[in-house]
């Protein structure tokens, strides 16, 4: 018999890996970046050049190494590619000693 084990909806956090909640939202961040860039049909150079950053650390970022990038900085992709960003900062349910973030795309 094969024993499955339901995962906590954060890969990086049921790997164990440091920084998991940060990771997940790169994640996140990072798989827009690069849906954007896919239905724009843009190539990478000319990806980089609206980003403002290098094609190797757009390559980097759209195969999930993103530990060098910041969160701001993949906000402000975004908004370079057109796409409004807002950040809601609301109270956590009392049931919740601490907040969380997340990423909620509309």
């Amino acid at each position: 018999m094969i024993e499955i084990e339901q995962g906590s909806g954060n890969v990086y956090a049921d790997l164990g890996l440091p920084d998991a909640s940060e990771m997940l939202v790169k994640a996140q961040l990072a798989s827009k970046i690069g849906a954007i860039i896919k239905a724009r049909h843009l190539t990478q150079v000319q990806a980089a050049e609206i980003l403002g950053m290098p094609q190797p650390k757009v390559s980097e970022m759209l195969r999930g190494k993103f530990r060098g990038i910041s969160e701001s900085k993949m906000i402000d992709c975004l908004s370079r590619l057109g796409r409004d960003v807002q950040i809601v900062v609301k109270a956590a349910p009392r049931s919740r000693k601490t907040g969380k973030v997340e990423v909620v795309f509309g």
